[in-house]
């Protein structure tokens, strides 16, 4: 059997042809913990609580369970923000399901933007639980891996 050049040159294209992309995408996985916010001395008497929240972004979207409790009054939104960094406030741009009372259950999933996906690599991604005494906000917390 003859080798010819065009034949060495197809055998080596196809031996160091990239590999197809994966159909399966890989999952990440993330955690949150809800304390209370950030709050002045009159603040004192509706905010408090606490809770906690996993998280799996699979593709770009973002699909949440979690659970709270200890609020001061019923529970009215559970909401995704992206802040300028993790500690400070920012813009909500998702809705979750919460149990309208002071425990409960959050859960949901959210369709990431890529700019929202890269903010939620770099933990600027924070889930708020704000309740009826405390409608800017009772509980908060930064998604983690």
């Amino acid at each position: 059997m003859r080798v010819t050049s065009l034949t060495v040159a197809v055998a080596l294209l196809i031996a160091f042809a990239p590999a197809p992309p994966l159909v399966a995408q890989a999952e990440m996985r993330y955690k949150v913990r809800l304390a209370p916010v950030p709050m002045d001395i009159a603040m004192r008497s509706t905010v408090a609580g606490r809770g906690a929240a996993t998280a799996v972004l699979k593709g770009n979207v973002l699909t949440m369970n979690g659970t709270f409790d200890g609020l001061r009054s019923p529970a009215t939104a559970a909401r995704l923000y992206l802040g300028p960094a993790m500690g400070i406030r920012g813009m909500p741009f998702g809705e979750l399901t919460i149990s309208k009372a002071t425990e409960g259950t959050i859960a949901g999933s959210v369709t990431l933007t890529p700019d929202q996906a890269r903010a939620l690599e770099r933990s600027r991604v924070y889930l708020q639980v704000s309740s009826e005494r405390a409608p800017d906000g009772n509980l908060w917390g930064w998604f983690v891996r």
